[in-house]
C-alpha cells in the first residue's frame, strides 16, 4: 500500500513539474513574438507550436530509447540506448513525460537565432534532427547509468562523474550552441549590419515589449519547475527540501544576473533596460541548472554575477562577429550552460571552494579533496567540450546542404516584406480587423447593391469605404510618401540602414496600387532624374460623381446627425 501512494505521488509530482514546464513554450512564443517585427509574428508562432508536435513524435519514435533504452552491449551502452523504441514494452509514462518536455526545449532554443529570415523547411529538419537524435543521445551520455559521462573515471583518490542536475549542459549548451552554428551560417537579417564595417551596427526592434516581457516572466516561472522538478522523486526523506533548495537557488541566480547586467547597461548606457535584463535573468536561471540542488544560497551571487557578465560579454562579441542572433539565444544558454557545469565544480558542496577551505582549516586529507574538485572541474570541461562538438558535428552539414538546395533562408523579396503572408497567408495583425468604418465614408460608385437602406437620411448616395488589406509596413512606407510626394523633383531621401533602402525599392514598384481598388487607377510614375523617382499622388482615392448637391438647409441636418 506504502509503494503503491509512493509510485502515485511521485508520478503526480513529474506530470506536475512538467505540464508547468510545458508552458515555457508558451513563454519562448511569446518572448519570440515580441522581439520580431509584426510581419513575421505568425511565422514564429507557428514555429513553436510545432516545437511541441514534432518533439513528441520524434522522441516517441526514437528519441526516448536512444536516451533511455537499455543495451546489452556495454561498449555500445556507453553511448546510446537500443530499446524501447515506439514505446515498446515500456509503462513508466511520467518519466517518459518529463523527459519529453526538455526535449522540446532544447529545440525551441534555435528558433529564435534564426527567427525573421529562416525557411520553413529548415525549420522543420533541425527541430526534428534535435529533439530525435542529437539531443537524445547526449542524455544517455550524460544522465544515463551507463553513458560514458556520467560514469566518468576512477583513479586513486579521483573519482568523477558528470555533474549536471537540471540540464545547463545537454539542455542549454546544446541549443546555445546549435543556435551560434545556425546563425553564422544563416547570415544577418538585412538591414542589421551596415556594408561599411566601421559604421555601428543597426538595431532591428521587435514589435511589442508587453509580449517579450510577459513571455520572460512565464520562462522564469517554467524554471523554477525546470529545476525543482528534476529531483523525480518525492516520498523520500529530504527530497522535498532538495526540491525547495533548487527553486530558492534558481530563482536567486536570475536575480544577481539580472541586476548584475541592468546595472552594467546603466553604467554603460545611461538606460534602464528591461528587455536585456529579462535575458539576463534567464541566462542566470539557465546556469543554475547545473548546481542548484547541492549549493547554498550564498552561491548564487558568484552563480548569477558571473552569468550577467558573460551574457553581457558572449552579446557584444556576437555583435563584434556581425553575427545576428536577435533572441540572444547563444549568449543566454550558451553561456549560461556552460557557466553552470563550470560553477557546480567550483561553488557547489563538494566543489573547489570547499575543498580549499576544508584543506586551510585543516582537514587531514585536504590535498585529496582539492585534487577531487579539479578533477571533477577538467571533467565538467572535457563534457562541456564533448557537449559543443557533438551538437556542431551534427548540425553543421545538415545547415550546409539545407543551404546549397536553396533551403537554409528565404528569399531577400520574402524577407523584406514579411514571412506572415507569404508562408502562412495570416498576418497576425490585419488591417481589417481594426477600426469601427462609421467615420470615413465616400461617395458610392454605380453597383446593383442597395446600400441605401442601411444608411440614414442624407446619406443614401454613400457607402462606407473599403480598402484592401496591406501590411502595417506597407502602410507606414505610404503614409511617409503621400506627405512628401508630388509633381516636383524631391530632395534624396535619407535611409536608416541598407534593409531601409532595399524595402523602398520595393514597395515603390508595387505598394502604392495596394491601396486602389482598380489597377487602372495606380498613378503613373515618371523618371525626373537619373536618382530620385517622383510620384503624381491623385489628391483623393476614389472618385465618383455626386449624383444629389445638398442644399443649404440639407447640410446643416447633415452635420446634425454627426
Amino acid at each position: 500500500m506504502k509503494e503503491d501512494f509512493s509510485e502515485n505521488d511521485n508520478a503526480f509530482f513529474l506530470c506536475s513539474m512538467s505540464l508547468i514546464i510545458f508552458l515555457m513554450q508558451c513563454g519562448f512564443a511569446f518572448l519570440e513574438a515580441g522581439a520580431v517585427r509584426s510581419k513575421n509574428t505568425t511565422n514564429i508562432l507557428i514555429k513553436n507550436l510545432l516545437d511541441s508536435c514534432i518533439a513528441i513524435v520524434g522522441y516517441w519514435a526514437l528519441g526516448w530509447a536512444l536516451a533511455f533504452g537499455d543495451c546489452p552491449n556495454n561498449t555500445i551502452g556507453l553511448f546510446v540506448g537500443y530499446s524501447q523504441f515506439f514505446l515498446a514494452n515500456f509503462s513508466n509514462y511520467p518519466k517518459f513525460f518529463f523527459q519529453y518536455v526538455f526535449a522540446a526545449t532544447s529545440a525551441t532554443i534555435v528558433s529564435g537565432a534564426v527567427a525573421e529570415r529562416c525557411e520553413f523547411a529548415n525549420y522543420i529538419t533541425y527541430c526534428s534532427v534535435i529533439s530525435t537524435l542529437v539531443y537524445p543521445i547526449l542524455t544517455h551520455w550524460g544522465w544515463h547509468p551507463k553513458g560514458w559521462m556520467a560514469l566518468g573515471i576512477t583513479s586513486g583518490v579521483v573519482n568523477t562523474h558528470y555533474d549536471d542536475f537540471a540540464g545547463s549542459g545537454v539542455v542549454h549548451l546544446c541549443g546555445g550552441s546549435i543556435s551560434f552554428l545556425a546563425a553564422y551560417i544563416i547570415g544577418p537579417r538585412i538591414g542589421r549590419f551596415p556594408e561599411d564595417e566601421d559604421d555601428e551596427s543597426d538595431e532591428i526592434l521587435g514589435h511589442s515589449v508587453p509580449f517579450a516581457a510577459l513571455g520572460g516572466f512565464i520562462l522564469m516561472f517554467g524554471f523554477l519547475a525546470f529545476n525543482g522538478g528534476s529531483m523525480a522523486d518525492i516520498v523520500k526523506p529530504g527530497e522535498g527540501h532538495i526540491v525547495a533548495l533548487a527553486m530558492v537557488n534558481t530563482i536567486l541566480s536570475g536575480a544577481f544576473a539580472a541586476l548584475t547586467y541592468l546595472i552594467a547597461h546603466y553604467l554603460y548606457h545611461g538606460k534602464w533596460t528591461l528587455l536585456l535584463t529579462i535575458n539576463a535573468c534567464l541566462a542566470g536561471m539557465v546556469s543554475s541548472c547545473a548546481g542548484c540542488n547541492k549549493m547554498e544560497p550564498w552561491a548564487c551571487i558568484f552563480v548569477g554575477v558571473g552569468a550577467g557578465l558573460i551574457y553581457l560579454t558572449l552579446s557584444k562579441v556576437m555583435i563584434r562577429w556581425r553575427i545576428d542572433d536577435p533572441l540572444d539565444a547563444f549568449a543566454v544558454h550558451a553561456g549560461g550552460g556552460f557557466w553552470g557545469l563550470t560553477s557546480v565544480a567550483i561553488i557547489g558542496h563538494d566543489g573547489v571552494v570547499y575543498a580549499i577551505g576544508n584543506t586551510i582549516g585543516g582537514a587531514t586529507d585536504g590535498g585529496d579533496q582539492i585534487a577531487q574538485a579539479f578533477a571533477q572541474l577538467g571533467w565538467q570541461w572535457v563534457c562541456a567540450f564533448a557537449i559543443v562538438t557533438w551538437s556542431i558535428l551534427w548540425m553543421w552539414p545538415i545547415f550546409g546542404l539545407l543551404k546549397k538546395i536553396g533551403k537554409l533562408r528565404v528569399s531577400e523579396e520574402v524577407e523584406i516584406n514579411g514571412l506572415d503572408i507569404y508562408k502562412h497567408g495570416e498576418s497576425a495583425y490585419p488591417l481589417h480587423a481594426y477600426g469601427h468604418g462609421w467615420h470615413d465614408f465616400e461617395s458610392a460608385p454605380d453597383t446593383k447593391v442597395n446600400h441605401s437602406k442601411h444608411l440614414p437620411v442624407g446619406r443614401k448616395n454613400r457607402i462606407m469605404s473599403v480598402h484592401p488589406e496591406m501590411s502595417l509596413e506597407q502602410l507606414a512606407s505610404v503614409y511617409d510618401r503621400s506627405g512628401s510626394v508630388g509633381e516636383t523633383d524631391q530632395p534624396k531621401r535619407l535611409f536608416m540602414n541598407q534593409m531601409e533602402r532595399r524595402k523602398s525599392r520595393m514597395i515603390e514598384a508595387n505598394a502604392l496600387s495596394a491601396l486602389y481598388l482598380d489597377d487602372n487607377e495606380v498613378p503613373e510614375r515618371k523618371n525626373t532624374n537619373s536618382k530620385t523617382v517622383s510620384l503624381q499622388v491623385p489628391t483623393t482615392i476614389v472618385e465618383a460623381p455626386e449624383t444629389e448637391i445638398l442644399t443649404t438647409e440639407e447640410e446643416k441636418k447633415e452635420s446634425n446627425w454627426m
